[in-house]
């Protein structure tokens, strides 16, 4: 595959995303004990929504905003299916059969994601870009078990259908969700399509946040929603634009790839900042995942 710029500044933009995720996600973790997953969703999308309203405006811009009423449709599926609806039944299915589980099902999504830009976006079938995607796959669940061995609780003794199955349908969001992105950004600045796709999003999680509170989920704490706050304009903010910005430079196929790395950032903050000791299956795990993308990027 020839290189070039779009394909160069396209894989930055990703891998930058899926740092800013990894960083933002030890956050949130960190917080758990003081606000709730519904909240730090709904937070973050807030945040996201308040930097877009403000980068949207910027004097120096060289197009006014504008998005065709078609691709807004698209964005705004998009961002539905993937962050509100996506993420609230993965934390679902998490919850009743635990990372280890949970986590490998649904972010093995860029497979599916392939085959569905072939479908439905004409992308031709490329042997080693494919071979490339299963590789990257299979080292982030390797990373992923590896990290969250010690917190299943016994829940991988009994696995429950129902958290299968919605591990099943989070993948399935995911990359539905991933290609309708790469409609709705066709002839769209990418500024303007965040900004869509995080009104869209903010609302949605709205009547969420009020339901959950009224059958009991606590207030979250003042220290704990200012750090999901900060994180967020990270993670959530920069992020999705970055992510946006990817999409539309190289596409779903390889975009959902390179945006789903987050794991292999976790693994130096885990060992660096939490102490956490690297095994080898870990270690196997970075070494695919580095193979994977690079065979997804260079794909012949």
């Amino acid at each position: 595959m020839q290189v070039t710029p779009e394909l160069v500044l396209g894989t930055a933009a990703g891998f930058v995303a899926s740092a800013m995720w990894a960083i933002s996600v030890v956050v949130y973790r960190s917080q758990s004990k003081e606000i709730r997953p519904l909240a730090i969703s709904s937070v973050k999308m807030w945040v996201a929504l308040a930097f877009m309203s403000i980068v949207v405006i910027l004097p120096f811009r060289t197009s006014p905003f504008f998005v065709p009423i078609e691709s807004m449709f698209y964005l705004a599926l998009s961002i539905s299916l993937g962050a509100v609806i996506g993420d609230t039944i993965y934390l679902t299915s998490q919850e009743r059969i635990g990372v280890s589980y949970a986590f490998p099902i649904a972010m093995s999504f860029p497979i599916l994601t392939y085959f569905l830009a072939i479908i439905f976006l004409g992308d031709v079938l490329v042997p080693s870009r494919l071979f490339g995607t299963v590789v990257t796959v299979g080292g982030l669940i390797l990373i992923s078990r590896e990290q969250n061995k010690a917190d299943e609780d016994g829940l991988s003794a009994n696995l429950d259908p129902l958290g299968i199955a919605l591990a099943f349908m989070t993948m399935v969001m995911f990359a539905t969700g991933t290609v309708l992105l790469e409609i709705g950004v066709t002839g769209v600045d990418p500024v303007d399509a965040n900004f869509v796709r995080v009104l869209f999003g903010s609302a949605e999680f709205v009547p969420l946040f009020l339901l959950a509170r009224h059958q009991g989920m606590p207030m979250p704490t003042q220290r704990a929603a200012k750090i999901v706050a900060f994180a967020g304009l990270f993670g959530m903010a920069i992020g999705s634009l970055l992510y946006v910005w990817m999409v539309k430079l190289i596409e779903a196929a390889m975009g959902s790839v390179i945006g789903s790395t987050s794991p292999l950032f976790a693994v130096p903050i885990s060992v660096l900042y939490l102490k956490e000791r690297l095994t080898a299956l870990a270690a196997v795990g970075v070494l695919a995942t580095v193979v994977g993308v690079m065979l997804v990027v260079v794909a012949f």
